[in-house]
């Protein structure tokens, strides 16, 4: 049995599930912002699988933006995050409402 593209897309699209649910359930801001790099990597996943097997490199390369920006995401969500647990002394996400007026 070799490996072809569903099992990659299948991969994927679990990774994927499980970071939206992720997202959706729970109330940390670290956990949240995990399971975003996690839906991240599951399109890094699908890119490449597809990149692989049409022989084509462009999926390859986009990985790269996507994993810049996921870097980018998270170095900035964490220094929020640093911030926000600083005056509010919790990363409940529930508990930041400084943009309420």
């Amino acid at each position: 049995m070799s490996i072809g593209l569903e099992h990659f897309l299948l991969l994927s699209g679990v990774i994927f599930t499980i970071g939206v649910i992720g997202v959706i359930i729970r109330r940390n801001a670290i956990v949240i912002l995990m399971c975003i790099e996690l839906m991240l990597n599951a399109s890094n996943l699908a890119l490449i699988g597809f990149s692989v097997f049409s022989g084509n490199p462009d999926g390859q390369i986009m990985v790269f933006f996507v994993i810049a920006v996921a870097a980018a995401e998270a170095a900035v969500g964490l220094a929020l995050f640093v911030v926000m647990s600083r005056n509010r002394k919790s990363v409940n996400v529930d508990d930041f409402n400084l943009m309420k007026w």
